[in-house]
């Protein structure tokens, strides 16, 4: 549809309503037509209605496509909107540690911007179409009632148009009650949506970590804690139910009035003589849809507070998204440069958090193309911030980083390495195109890494992280540096992992392919090895103090 979408919508709401006007004159004639016993008229009416009702429903099937692709269409914009800013650089991760908001923003961008789309598509299509088909009704409901005279007294009152009034203010009342009825589901929406991403993020955490729970024998611990998130989930879905419950006392409790009301209020046109049997039918039937028009907001409310929770659900995420950096910039206090070619400086850094600061004793540390430098945390100190500090993720702390502009550095954090999903080229290649190394070097890598059985599966696809063992993940992460052969590479304790085999297969990689990568390892004493030909000290600031202790020391090449 592209850019005509929304108008052809339109043309065809407009078109509605306009055939809803053509089948409510046909009441008139049609039902004269059975007062007068006219079977002829009658036949001729069947076949107008036919012909009305035909096209009402090639034009209802032709609204229900075009609404349905406005949803995707409203999907796909805010759905790439959201990813794009998610996934900008640190944006996910600072997130993920910025609390609540960022625990489960698979919720967010999957459920909560479908729904959100669903309902937007839905709720502005039939808000559209009641604007339109009330504005062609009101001119009905007027020309029907406008030599309209109420008698009070024994003086006449002309009240032109007064059906008109009449649907109005029934429509007024019903849907001032309805907001003060359900006003309270918004909240109670948005806090069942809450409780309901609570439970599904238990659930998703649980099945990743199967392992150590069924070796732990937790099944019972489990159990217990996911029935509690399954208790926050029914207890709120409950007072949404209290909610819903009253609203429908006033929604449908209008409705069915609203059965006798259209002949209630033409009443007196009909005994004053002012409009046949016919007439009669068709202001009753005008003036249904009319107030089916005017009662939109008392039909939907629920699914509007419903819209409305989702909307400020998304609005808040994406706001968390975009703010984000404003935060962080704030915050920081580590400056980040981007240095000369050739070199790694870090001068004076200190790293703090709510456990406490920790810094690396020597003052100034500078690393050149092809050496390694191993630092050595001291017991109780944070290795992973250090690791996250140097590689720009955690800037809470004092000193500067200067990493080298234009070249490449590997991150290598601790634990088992990421392995997107795809084949094992695309794993190697991560995060660069696969498309820019070849089969052989892909092989060579892997046989250098003692991974030889993984060469003829380069191109199958699966979930390696299941596949594979933990040590082999390993290997595989590795065979990605040898790959790459990035200048850099800044490893968080993964040396300590690493059985004798592998260990000294790295070691080797190291020593000939990667002899012009520069490393820093991160770990503890048992990753010192004949790798390493430097060490520098992350040590815990003293207490009580800020700032450098004396012994402070430059730790150049």
């Amino acid at each position: 549809l592209g850019q005509w979408g929304d108008a052809i919508l339109f043309a065809v709401i407009v078109a509605t309503a306009y055939g809803q006007v053509w089948l409510n004159r046909w009441n008139q004639p049609f039902y004269d037509a059975l007062t007068r016993r006219d079977f002829r008229e009658f036949l001729v009416q069947i076949g107008v209605f036919f012909v009305i009702v035909g096209c009402l429903l090639v034009l209802n099937v032709a609204h229900r496509w075009l609404v349905e692709t406005l949803q995707v269409k409203l999907r796909e914009g805010l759905t790439v909107d959201l990813i794009r800013d998610w996934m900008s650089p640190r944006r996910a991760f600072w997130l993920a540690n910025a609390g609540p908001m960022g625990v489960n923003p698979a919720q967010r961008m999957h459920d909560d911007a479908r729904h959100l789309c669903e309902l937007s598509g839905d709720l502005g299509s039939q808000l559209i179409q009641a604007s339109v088909t009330l504005l062609a009704f009101i001119g009905v409901l007027w020309v029907l009632s406008r030599g309209f005279v109420l008698t009070i007294a024994g003086h006449d009152v002309a009240v032109p148009g007064y059906m008109v009034w009449a649907a109005i203010l029934y429509a007024v009342f019903g849907s001032l009650l309805s907001y003060w009825v359900g006003g309270s589901l918004i909240g109670r929406n948005a806090e069942r949506y809450a409780r309901e991403g609570d439970l599904r993020f238990a659930l998703v955490r649980v099945n990743e970590h199967l392992d150590g729970i069924t070796l732990a024998a937790g099944e019972e611990g489990e159990r217990r804690r996911l029935d509690t998130r399954l208790d926050a989930v029914l207890k709120a879905t409950q007072r949404l139910v209290t909610g819903l419950t009253h609203l429908t006392w006033i929604t449908a409790g209008f409705g069915w009035v609203l059965i006798v009301a259209p002949i209630l209020v033409a009443a007196p046109l009909y005994f004053g003589g002012t409009l046949s049997f016919g007439g009669l039918m068709q202001a009753a039937a005008a003036f249904n849809t009319a107030q089916a028009s005017l009662r939109w907001f008392v039909d939907n409310f629920s699914n509007i507070a419903d819209w409305r929770a989702t909307l400020l659900r998304v609005a808040n995420f994406r706001r968390a998204v975009v703010t984000i950096d404003v935060k962080h910039e704030v915050e920081s206090h580590i400056t980040y440069a981007a240095g000369v070619a050739g070199r790694i400086v870090i001068e004076g850094l200190e790293v703090s958090s709510a456990a406490g600061r920790d810094m690396l004793r020597e003052l100034m540390v500078e690393v050149r193309t092809g050496e390694r430098l191993l630092i050595l945390g001291e017991r109780g100190t944070n290795k992973t911030l250090l690791f996250r500090a140097l590689a720009g993720l955690w800037p809470l702390g004092t000193g500067r980083v200067a990493m080298p502009a234009g070249e490449q550095i590997l991150y290598f954090p601790r634990g088992t390495p990421y392995l997107p999903q795809g084949s094992l080229r695309d794993v190697l290649a991560y995060p660069l195109a696969p498309e820019g190394f070849s089969a052989d070097a892909c092989a060579h890598a892997l046989h250098r890494l003692g991974l030889d059985r993984l060469v003829a599966l380069l191109d199958v696809s699966r979930r390696w992280d299941r596949e594979l063992s933990e040590d082999e993940q390993l290997s595989l992460a590795f065979a990605r540096v040898l790959l790459q052969a990035p200048a850099w590479l800044l490893i968080e304790d993964v040396f300590g992992s690493l059985d004798g085999d592998t260990l000294e297969r790295v070691i080797d990689v190291f020593g000939r392919e990667l002899a012009r990568t520069g490393v820093i390892h991160i770990g503890g004493a048992q990753a010192r090895d004949p790798l390493f030909a430097r060490v520098v000290h992350l040590v815990k600031c003293p207490a009580g103090t800020r700032g450098r202790p004396a012994g402070a020391r430059h730790a150049g090449p």
